[in-house]
């Protein structure tokens, strides 16, 4: 796959503003939520330099690699704790929202394990790592394990 553009050199103020939104919303969030949400999300759209990303840094804080294999049957697994399965609920109302209308069953299970202030960051959250999808992408850009592969076959 060759990149479209980049959209850190082309928009940097606007990306920059984008990370630090990003960085905002997920410091009051427990990391194991934040990672799988994340994870999750990028799933669902597909996004590999974002799955890239994401699975490495979740195994540098200490995700197991099983619970990063099953997230994709995150409903028909034991691994996941009642407040992991309701961000995940809610993260995939939300990304499919054109298909879900946001369920109120997702909602209230939402809302069961999060403040009011906890959820509209989770779901900032949501909304921010569906955006970085979009941007990833449409612009196709490359995740690093696919670089130096791209390299060598231009050699």
């Amino acid at each position: 796959m060759q990149s479209r553009l980049s959209p850190h050199t082309t928009a940097p103020e606007e990306i920059k503003a984008l990370q630090a939104l990003s960085m905002q919303v997920k410091k009051d969030l427990a990391p194991t939520i934040v990672h799988l949400v994340l994870t999750r999300v990028s799933q669902i759209n597909g996004c590999a330099y974002c799955l890239h990303m994401h699975t490495l840094e979740a195994r540098a804080d200490g995700e197991r690699e099983d619970r990063l294999y099953l997230l994709n049957a995150w409903r028909e697994s034991a691994l996941f704790t009642p407040k992991e399965r309701a961000a995940l609920g809610w993260a995939e109302a939300l990304t499919r929202v054109a298909e879900t209308q946001a369920p109120d069953e997702d909602y209230h299970e939402a809302r069961r394990h999060f403040s009011e202030e906890e959820l509209v960051k989770l779901t900032l959250l949501i909304g921010m790592i569906n955006t970085w999808n979009r941007i990833a992408i449409g612009f196709r850009v490359v995740h690093p394990e696919d670089r130096a592969p791209a390299a060598a076959e231009a050699a």
